[in-house]
């Protein structure tokens, strides 16, 4: 006889939802999630360490050249972000300094990755015109970019066009011989196989080589960028008042060293900002070559 008890009850087992008797289902979103904030919070243990110990040297040694964390925090707070919530608490000088370096830093960016990646499609393609201009170009990326500031001083205006050019021609060859080398790797298979069934021109370029190629120019890109930020500083040094460079020289002619190391330290936050939104937007776009590696693997 049929126990009446046992009739329509199901004791949940191990995964499954009370009172549904089925498995429940896992987000694997989450657990990704609290996995990288767990690498997050474990990777900053050391800097954390560093921060402290920073502070309790300098507060022992009492010099004037290294100001402890805390002041230089409290600097940077006053400096540049103790403006009104409506300005997403950014002060009249934050405004004053954000504006030309980075209005200077992405235009220079972007004429290095466009011009870069066009020359680079062009050089990449013609054996014949790679092995021509391959000295011109080792040249030319030997000569450190500081090095042409005082012609570009007698050619061009001492404000924007001085910063733009500068960075742009410091930061293009990473781009322009990542894109050649990139050009290099496309399979030949492929566009063989593509012109065995008439896919030519553009339909090659955007099918075939640029997906091929665009692990290379994207890792050009994102050396680049760091190397703008570089030049962005250095081309503010000289004749500017504005500008992140420009604070960071007068500060420490006027001898505000707290000021000073707050304006590195700014830098330094900026850099890592850049490079976590540039493989963001990496990883989006080359969401299937990152897949494609952890299959090969």
């Amino acid at each position: 006889m049929t126990d009446v008890k046992s009739i329509g009850t199901h004791e949940p087992g191990a995964g499954e939802a009370p009172g549904t008797g089925r498995k429940a289902a896992r987000k694997p979103g989450a657990g990704r999630g609290l996995r990288l904030l767990g690498t997050g919070i474990g990777r900053l243990w050391l800097f954390a360490l560093l921060m402290v110990l920073w502070e309790v040297v300098t507060r022992i040694a009492n010099g004037s050249f290294f100001p402890p964390p805390s002041e230089i925090v409290a600097a940077l707070h006053e400096i540049w972000f103790s403006g009104p919530a409506s300005d997403l608490f950014l002060t009249e000088k934050a405004i004053e300094d954000f504006k030309p370096s980075f209005t200077n830093l992405f235009t220079g960016w972007a004429i290095a990755a466009v011009s870069g990646v066009l020359l680079g499609l062009v050089i990449g393609r013609s054996r014949f015109l790679g092995d021509l201009l391959d000295p011109l170009l080792q040249f030319l990326r030997a000569v450190p970019p500081p090095t042409m500031i005082p012609f570009l001083l007698v050619i061009l205006d001492l404000d924007g066009p001085l910063q733009i050019t500068t960075i742009a021609f410091g930061v293009v060859w990473p781009v322009l011989l990542n894109t050649i080398d990139g050009m290099h790797t496309v399979d030949r298979l492929q566009l063989e196989t593509a012109r065995v069934f008439g896919i030519t021109g553009l339909t090659r370029l955007r099918r075939i080589i640029l997906p091929a190629a665009a692990p290379k120019i994207f890792a050009g890109l994102r050396v680049s960028l760091g190397f703008a930020l570089i030049l962005m500083v250095i081309s503010e040094l000289i004749g500017q008042t504005s500008g992140i460079g420009a604070h960071l020289i007068l500060a420490q002619q006027s001898f505000e060293l707290a000021e000073m190391w707050a304006g590195i330290v700014l830098l330094g936050v900026l850099g890592c900002l850049f490079n976590m939104v540039f493989l963001l937007v990496e990883r989006r776009v080359l969401g299937w070559h990152v897949g494609a590696k952890r299959l090969a693997d």
